[in-house]
């Protein structure tokens, strides 16, 4: 009797084992089958479908891209103040072959990756902490971290003071930066993509234009308020934007990450339309692709050197590396260029503030670009135009002194700041967003910056030696510098950008485990039902 009764538990256990199999199975199948739908009815919707469907997450991925105007508003703040007379008459050097004051090379050059070297640290910081504490929790803590520093910058009164004001600063950079594009191609569907994390470079394209516009008025100032003003100015987006951030949903991305699918489901039915999203399938579509990328480990660092995430890596780093190659510090530093190129200081900032208002115009346009032509083709072919150009700013800087020389290369300078903001510029921002793992995306996009910045920090004091009457004083012949190395990045961009316009995040994935070429993507098909 005994032995009948384990006979008939064992059965039942057997049968319970078997149905909880069968129901795991149906379940997964039940969630693919949403995925799927989900991801097809993304891939279906137009550009205009998809800002009605979902016309919050366009709203809150233009609210964080409003974080990058910090940034852009002190990196083109400190490089005016090279050109802006009182600052150079505070604390400036008498140049021996004019006998007028400059700032000395050596400073002028500590100043501007003063910063640079703060965001360096804030983006290995903002990696692991967005990791832990998500986008939203993370941008609130760098916001209040900048309007505390930027006390110390205002009161400053002498250049390593300065310089260690601009450090600080740099920190909540580095934590804006990294997260931006990072959020904003998380929150969107895929036809949003592009426009969401072009926003960021409309964005550093209006911190510039309101520098331009500041700097202009004050450079006739001799008082102190010529530059005080300026940086006290930046209290203006600090807490404004952490009010609004502090009503922003966390990306559902970020939530599926941390298994808080009811919360996902939530962020997602605040970033579209109830009658228009499925809220169950898009989480469903996120869970697939999290699934593919499933690890018992934490994100680390290390990952992002091993198998097909180095790949994504290097893209990633590349074309952060690449914007400082392309001739984007003569638009950093467009002022002091037009200076040493012969004009006037008050043509000077005007052709600055013009350059900063053409910029943001060509950046929305180069929205409609991405639309209709992708990213490869527009990273490619905006970056052989910009090298040409460069080249041509070099021969205008060997033919000869006269007002006619110097006013070609201060139009062809603005010609090359201005056209950088219409192709490799915005494509960059959304090759970066698109190509990291959704697992590593804060790490990986902190990475790419740290590069951008390991990059910058010696190009900016080529550039300032470059440029600088007590260094290299070479004015528009510096072109010849950036023109070769924009025609290195153009080589290795045209052999490893994948062009990755409408693919889903699950295809991107596929595709790199694939180890599909990057002048193959765009034939190639995926299945998808594939899910390796």
């Amino acid at each position: 009797m005994a032995v009948d009764m384990e006979k008939t538990e064992h059965t039942h256990e057997v049968e319970h084992d078997a149905d909880a199999v069968f129901a795991e199975k149906a379940g997964v199948a039940d969630y693919k089958a949403d995925a799927i739908e989900a991801e097809n009815a993304e891939h279906n919707m137009t550009v205009l479908e998809a800002v009605k469907a979902y016309p919050m997450a366009s709203f809150w991925a233009f609210v964080m891209s409003c974080t990058i105007i910090m940034e852009s508003y002190d990196v083109f703040l400190i490089g005016q103040f090279m050109a802006l007379p009182a600052f150079v008459d505070k604390y400036g050097i008498i140049n021996p072959a004019t006998g007028e004051k400059v700032i000395a090379t050596k400073w002028q050059s500590a100043l501007q990756v003063s910063g640079q070297l703060g965001a360096l640290i804030g983006v290995f910081l903002a990696g692991p902490l967005t990791s832990y504490i998500g986008y939203r929790w993370a941008t609130l803590f760098a916001l209040m971290l900048l309007n505390a520093f930027i006390f110390v910058f205002y009161f400053g009164d002498s250049l390593p003071v300065i310089f260690v004001a601009q450090l600080l600063e740099g920190l909540p950079w580095g934590i804006f930066i990294a997260n931006a594009p990072a959020y904003c191609s998380e929150i969107v569907p895929i036809q949003l993509r592009a426009p969401a994390t072009q926003m960021l470079q409309m964005f550093w394209a209006i911190g510039s234009i309101i520098v331009g516009g500041v700097t202009y008025h004050y450079q006739f100032f001799t008082s102190s308020a010529a530059y005080r003003v300026p940086i006290a100015l930046q209290w203006m987006f600090p807490t404004p934007l952490a009010l609004l951030i502090w009503f922003a949903p966390e990306s559902p991305w970020w939530l599926v990450r941390k298994g808080r699918l009811d919360e996902a489901a939530k962020s997602v039915q605040r970033l579209g339309r109830k009658t228009q999203v499925a809220t169950g399938e898009t989480v469903a579509m996120m869970r697939r692709v999290i699934e593919m990328e499933k690890s018992v480990k934490p994100p680390s660092h290390i990952e992002l050197f091993k198998g097909t995430d180095l790949r994504r890596t290097l893209i990633v780093c590349g074309v952060y590396a690449a914007q400082n190659l392309t001739g984007n510090l003569i638009a950093n530093q467009a002022v002091y260029f037009f200076k040493q190129a012969g004009v006037s200081t008050d043509l000077a900032f005007a052709l600055g503030l013009i350059t900063s208002a053409l910029q943001w115009i060509f950046v929305m346009l180069s929205w409609i670009l991405t639309t209709y032509y992708g990213r490869r083709s527009i990273y490619l072919w905006g970056s052989a135009v910009n090298t040409v150009l460069l080249v041509a700013l070099g021969i205008a800087g060997s033919v000869g002194g006269g007002p006619a020389a110097s006013l070609a290369q201060a139009s062809l300078g603005l010609i090359v700041s201005v056209l950088f903001t219409l192709g490799p510029a915005p494509a960059s921002w959304v090759i970066i967003g698109e190509t990291s793992a959704i697992r590593l995306r804060p790490l990986t996009t902190g990475m790419g910056r740290a590069t951008y910045y390991i990059v910058e920090i010696p190009c900016i004091f080529l550039a300032s030696y470059m440029l600088n009457p007590t260094g290299g004083n070479l004015g528009g012949k510096c072109g010849y510098v950036w023109g070769g190395t924009g025609l290195f990045c153009l080589i290795v961009a045209w052999w490893g950008l994948p062009e990755m316009k409408n693919r889903s995040y699950r295809e991107i994935d596929i595709m790199f485990k694939r180890r599909i070429p990057a002048r193959k993507w765009k034939e190639t098909v995926i299945d998808v039902n594939d899910d390796e």
